[in-house]
């Protein structure tokens, strides 16, 4: 969406976050305090990835891609349907750096779901992939199979698809690509035409604005049009992060799928590692994708070749939380600005501490119903990016007890005997 609109969102978010960042790490045997209990029996929502996207972003380079998805961990990438009318005349040329990235992501071990932000101009009511239009009710078949010519374009050449979305923000009226949808109309159109889409791949929506349940409801709550879409999306643009337990209950994977937060200094940075143990913690959500990757100022790697600090904060827990894990429930604010979250797979323990104070505190842990004899651990901070600590804490009798810096993330890894 247009960045100075965002701007203006995000100054009326209400966060009350302070941030993170490094000044050494340092273990202490006799001074636990606060302590949080880390319960690994007691599995939560399965974890399907963390990412970004390549919308407008070119075709990008094996250095950046190389940095993001193996070195920080990134596992879903999200591409943009570029509105293109010659889809039906075999036509596919402006799909083709998007195709590209795609194929370097997949390659890096990413999963890929793909985003219109318009349909091709023909099928809206304006007759422009610009602004305020909505997408013809006598269109809605072409525009199934649209989606679907594009889901078989990247299988076609190695890519397959994990999902495709039916609209970028349908909610939300602008200046650039877009088309306006009710939470209505998304219901009569997935009802209609959801099973020729979902056939082929899997169905994301709505990805609204604010992540906001109501255009999501009506389908969700017919259990024939539900039944063809697999995931609910939602952007996180003047939210706040909550539940929904009607998607949850209906079987649906919850994702966040396009924020991003502005400045290159570490409170930025560190408001983002709030962001995303909120939605994995409050949200209960599957996965979390972050706006840009490319693109100064908000994205998470720069035009001149450099992953910025918001690239480090995210892989805190995409490196170490892989696709396949469960959140495991644990003491989630144990003392002031401290943050936890907790999670498991692969016969390993993953604990992500967030301290937003300006000094370092002392945490200890105490993981249950699991035997760790020791755990690594990365700091993320203003002078560090994933920093491995030189030596390992000793795990005695489930429990240990570390410093936290001052504003960072620190994640422990720890293998489950």
């Amino acid at each position: 969406m247009n960045s100075k609109v965002k701007k203006m969102l995000i100054s009326l978010m209400t966060f009350s976050i302070t941030c993170l960042s490094f000044a050494g790490f340092s273990i202490s045997a006799n001074a636990a305090t606060n302590n949080a209990t880390v319960n690994l029996s007691s599995k939560q929502q399965l974890i399907t990835g963390f990412g970004a996207s390549s919308a407008w972003c070119g075709a990008l380079n094996d250095s950046s891609m190389d940095t993001l998805y193996k070195n920080i961990g990134l596992s879903i990438l999200r591409v943009r349907i570029d509105p293109n009318e010659g889809w039906n005349k075999g036509d596919y040329s402006r799909w083709a750096d998007e195709l590209s990235n795609a194929k370097k992501a997949a390659a890096r071990g990413a999963i890929v779901f793909a985003t219109p932000w318009s349909p091709p101009a023909s099928m809206k009511t304006n007759n422009s992939i610009k602004g305020q239009g909505s997408l013809k009710i006598s269109s809605y078949a072409d525009y199934a199979a649209y989606l679907k010519t594009f889901a078989n374009y990247f299988a076609n050449n190695g890519v397959p698809l994990y999902a495709i979305s039916l609209q970028n923000e349908p909610d939300w009226k602008v200046d650039y690509d877009g088309c306006l949808w009710t939470g209505n109309e998304l219901y009569d159109f997935v009802k209609s035409y959801g099973s020729t889409i979902s056939k082929t791949v899997k169905i994301i929506m709505p990805e609204s604005l604010n992540f906001n349940q109501a255009m999501s409801n009506p389908t969700l709550n017919d259990p024939a049009a539900s039944s063809y879409v697999s995931i609910v999306g939602g952007h996180l643009y003047g939210a706040t992060i909550k539940d929904y337990p009607l998607a949850r209950s209906e079987g649906k994977e919850l994702w966040m799928t396009e924020h991003y937060f502005q400045g290159e200094n570490i409170s930025s940075s560190m408001d983002l590692a709030k962001e995303i143990n909120d939605c994995m913690t409050i949200g209960n959500m599957n996965a979390y994708v972050y706006w840009w990757i490319l693109n100064d100022g908000n994205g998470l790697y720069t035009r001149s070749g450099q992953a910025n600090k918001r690239a480090y904060v995210l892989g805190q827990f995409s490196k170490f939380i892989r696709s396949g894990y469960n959140r495991v429930n644990t003491t989630s604010n144990p003392q002031s600005n401290v943050y936890l979250s907790a999670y498991t797979g692969n016969n390993k323990v993953v604990i992500l501490a967030i301290n937003q104070g300006k000094s370092p505190v002392t945490q200890s842990f105490n993981v249950q119903n699991g035997k760790v004899s020791s755990v690594s651990s990365y700091v993320t901070s203003a002078t560090s990016d994933m920093v491995k600590s030189n030596s390992d804490i000793n795990v005695t009798n489930g429990s240990f007890t570390a410093s936290l810096p001052a504003e960072s993330v620190t994640t422990f890894v720890g293998d489950i005997k």
